[in-house]
């Protein structure tokens, strides 16, 4: 697990997350979207479009579809 805060550019050791319902069921379609169609990311945004969470999966080493700051992050979780 690779957490980023892209506003300060900085690896995360934890966060807290707290969804609504409808956004809980947003994140858990789109998990089940990724798992079954293979793509590598998705992006949910609350219902006011003021905040957005980024998900991704990425297998192994195979990280090439990412960009140097996400590869950065993967490799080395800084």
């Amino acid at each position: 697990m690779r957490i980023l805060d892209q506003e300060s550019d900085k690896a995360l050791k934890e966060i807290a997350l707290f969804l609504t319902l409808s956004e809980a069921e947003e994140l858990r379609d789109s998990l089940d979207s990724m798992l079954k169609n293979g793509s590598h990311h998705e992006h949910l945004s609350s219902n006011d479009f003021e905040k957005e969470l980024t998900i991704a999966i990425y297998p192994g080493k195979s990280i090439d579809s990412f960009d140097e700051r996400a590869r950065r992050l993967i490799d080395n979780d800084i």
